[in-house]
């Protein structure tokens, strides 16, 4: 016949005195209380390891009365008692699994909103370009690491950070409220696909703010480019600012590659320029075709800076290329200020050539624009060159016959000619 152990009660165990040698207390199912000779009183649950199935023990805890606050009660070590038992009819060991979630503690700890969002950063750089990727962390340093970085990701809330972002959004900062909301959105997104928290309670803070306007890109119609011409010609401006300001104007790129370009990114023979994939917005390499207009401005700034690294190259350091806002700073001297960007001259050429007839996907491949469509932007870019090399030279030529009345650096004194699209 099988023994039956007696459950112990708590008068039992109070009254149980040291003795020379430890000595143990049976409540049944593996669950004892040792006693040693110092009069401690220690929960044991004596088990079978799954698989292995060995002997082994795990401490519960010391034993305390129900008026101790420190200690395990005898209800607590039986309700701990049993759920182990359950864990052991899963094939989990308690002591694995006590290791396990504390770990797991650790690990949310320290996996802080600046922790993970730094991780992101790293991520994100390769998405974007180093300088975007810089104004995004400086946007999170800024407003939200500040009060949000130290605490553990997955205590970060929606009523938090909503209040965290709400004075921003009283001073009327509508669409940095916006950038915010997305930025912290893609972290806590990584955080999930990372495996470090099960969701993101942010999903939706956007809905809790009010909307920006959209605002475009100050820009001008192409019939107005006549006057911009003039404009520069006429501006007094360094001959390196007017030769970067139409060089952008001539390649539709972005400010930043524009002021960026190197002499070993222009292949003279093939007449393309090539920007590597580190300098674009989207992290995916440019190829531009050079109209004779953009290798003539070329030729204007082999003089100057032709033995240098870089074809625009900075006033204070001549080593380093000119700054991204340079053409800006130039536009607004020259009366421009809140009528035209230096990024708004893409503008200007994609209404131009749009007008014109061109085949959409062709400007927006020679305006870098990134196409969804794997497949699609894969043969864009591979088959649109032979196109985009007409586009290119009719745009050229459509700025020559803008800057007619003035004189234009780049100017092939060729009168324009509708190209065979």
């Amino acid at each position: 016949m099988a023994r039956v152990t007696k459950p112990l009660n708590d008068t039992q165990i109070k009254n149980a005195k040291s003795r020379s040698k430890e000595y143990t207390l049976f409540d049944g199912g593996g669950l004892t209380l040792r006693i040693k000779p110092s009069g401690s009183k220690t929960w044991l649950f004596n088990y079978y390891k799954p698989f292995s199935k060995k002997r082994t023990n795990l401490s519960l805890g010391s034993y305390s009365d129900a008026a101790s606050i420190t200690g395990i009660t005898l209800a607590k070590a039986r309700a701990l008692h049993t759920e182990y038992k359950d864990l052991l009819a899963l094939d989990i060991d308690p002591r694995e699994h006590l290791v396990s979630e504390k770990q797991k503690n650790t690990d949310a700890h320290l996996n802080t909103f600046k922790h993970i969002a730094s991780q992101w950063r790293e991520v994100k750089k390769t998405k974007v370009s180093e300088r975007h990727a810089t104004k995004v962390w400086q946007s999170l340093e800024l407003h939200i690491i500040p009060e949000m970085g130290e605490r553990p990701i997955h205590k970060v809330n929606a009523k938090d950070t909503i209040r965290i972002i709400r004075p921003i959004e009283k001073k009327g900062s509508l669409e940095t409220v916006s950038r915010l909301c997305r930025r912290i959105n893609e972290v806590m997104e990584y955080a999930v696909n990372s495996g470090v928290i099960d969701y993101n309670p942010l999903s939706k803070i956007y809905k809790a703010f009010g909307t920006p306007e959209t605002k475009h890109m100050p820009t001008l119609k192409p019939e107005q480019l006549p006057d911009l011409m003039k404009a520069i010609s006429r501006a007094s401006i360094k001959l390196t600012t007017r030769c970067l300001i139409e060089w952008q104007l001539h390649t539709m790129v972005r400010p930043g590659e524009a002021a960026g370009t190197r002499w070993d990114e222009i292949d003279f023979k093939k007449e393309l320029w090539s920007i590597p994939p580190e300098r674009m917005k989207k992290k995916r390499g440019h190829t531009v075709p050079l109209s004779s207009q953009a290798l003539a401005l070329l030729d204007e700034m082999k003089p100057i800076s032709g033995k240098r690294e870089f074809v625009f190259p900075g006033f204070v350091n001549p080593r380093k290329p000119a700054n991204p806002s340079t053409a800006n700073m130039a536009l607004k001297r020259m009366g421009y200020d809140g009528i035209l960007t230096a990024h708004g001259q893409r503008s200007i050429a994609s209404t131009a050539l749009n007008e014109q007839g061109f085949d959409y996907d062709v400007i927006e491949v020679a305006l870098a624009h990134v196409d969804k469509n794997n497949v699609r932007r894969a043969y864009n870019r591979a088959e649109y060159i032979e196109q985009r090399k007409k586009l290119m030279t009719w745009w050229s030529g459509f700025i020559d016959q803008a800057a007619s009345s003035s004189i234009s650096l780049a100017g092939s004194k060729k009168n324009l000619r509708i190209v065979n699209k």
